[in-house]
């Protein structure tokens, strides 16, 4: 998106981009430490997690995914949900008054002598999600940019699906996302995939009528990365032939009505469930110069602070790890995140230790 010549621009120290858990955490800290600061988000508050199927549960118990000493309270004491935790981080942003500036997408970032320049402009979803995929940036609007001292990047790591580059992979029966389990009552479904997300969508499509067959590139499913609750419940699906389990086989070109794999086999599919992963976009790192290092493009940065090897520059939250082959950063390791930052932006060092976590969300 070009950028229109303006004469006027706002200015703040510190500028968030992104309105996940840890970001709005971060806000809260910002605000009651009295500091100087905008907070962006290119959707709505959790726009991540408005992606996920209605219903999908979180690995985490409720406290290890509170935030800002605000209780999450789940009825029956259970494993709390995607719409509990999207109504959890409004009423969180509410309670303490946050302005948070929805809708506003970072389009581009300039380094300045003093500081920063921010171009946005008016958006409709966040990053991320089906929407991305049809994202067209001449559609947007420009808004007025903005001068930064600092900027904290708590943008999320899962922007973009992990494509498999096969014919047919672009059909409209196809897709990257799980939606309403409505919608494939009595259909044959196929999924490919062998991790949380698959196998969690292959039981919850059983349960709702559908033919369900799963294509792992995997011999088994890794039952340490697994949420412990769905790990039995497939095992038991499989062995009882109520849901078909094709593995050490990729799917190699998707039709209509079939999906073929590597065997040769074709498979009747009236929806296909690309459950492969997701993949963080870099856009803005490489615009700062923010190094990005081995396999997983994390960007570099000092654990103690936060900071990139760009000063001023910081990441927080999963947005920290890049594309994240074996989830290690979720949620609950990047509260420590907060402390760190706010300790640098302070001029100080962070004394807070991180705990030892051994599950992953993803």
């Amino acid at each position: 998106m070009p950028h229109a010549y303006r004469t006027s621009m706002r200015n703040t120290d510190i500028v968030i981009i992104g309105a996940g858990p840890i970001g709005i955490e971060l806000a809260v800290a910002l605000k009651h430490a009295g500091m100087d600061y905008l907070h962006l988000e290119a959707g709505q508050v959790g726009s991540t997690m408005q992606w996920w199927a209605p219903g999908t549960k979180y690995f985490s118990s409720p406290e290890r995914i509170a935030i800002a000493s605000v209780p999450l309270i789940v009825e029956d004491e259970e494993k709390a949900n995607r719409e509990h935790y999207l109504n959890y981080l409004r009423t969180v942003a509410g309670t303490f008054k946050l302005d948070i500036e929805t809708y506003t997408r970072v389009m581009s970032i300039d380094k300045v002598d003093n500081g920063f320049t921010l171009h946005t402009a008016r958006s409709f979803h966040g990053v991320g999600g089906i929407e991305e995929l049809r994202f067209d940036p001449s559609t947007l609007d420009e808004l007025e940019p903005i001068h930064a001292k600092r900027i904290v990047l708590a943008i999320g790591d899962m922007h973009l699906p992990r494509m498999l580059g096969i014919p047919g992979e672009d059909l409209p029966h196809v897709s990257h996302y799980l939606g309403d389990v409505h919608q494939y009552a009595n259909q044959p479904v196929t999924i490919v995939g062998g991790k949380n997300s698959a196998v969690e969508a292959a039981i919850r499509l059983f349960r709702a009528g559908a033919q369900v067959t799963i294509v792992h590139r995997g011999e088994w499913f890794d039952k340490d990365r697994i949420k412990y609750w769905l790990y039995p419940e497939i095992e038991y699906l499989i062995k009882k032939d109520k849901v078909r389990y094709i593995p050490r086989a990729n799917v190699t070109r998707i039709s209509p009505t079939h999906a073929t794999i590597d065997t040769g086999e074709s498979i009747e599919s009236r929806f296909m469930l690309l459950l492969t992963g997701y993949v963080q976009k870099p856009d803005l790192f490489q615009q700062l110069g923010v190094e990005l290092i081995g396999d997983d493009r994390k960007p570099k940065h000092n654990l103690k602070t936060m900071e990139t090897n760009v000063p001023g520059i910081y990441v927080a939250g999963t947005g920290s790890a890049g594309t994240q082959s074996r989830t290690k950063v979720f949620i609950e390791t990047s509260h420590i995140h907060v402390d760190r930052i706010l300790a640098s932006l302070q001029g100080r060092v962070s004394d807070a230790v991180a705990e030892d976590y051994t599950l992953e969300e993803s």
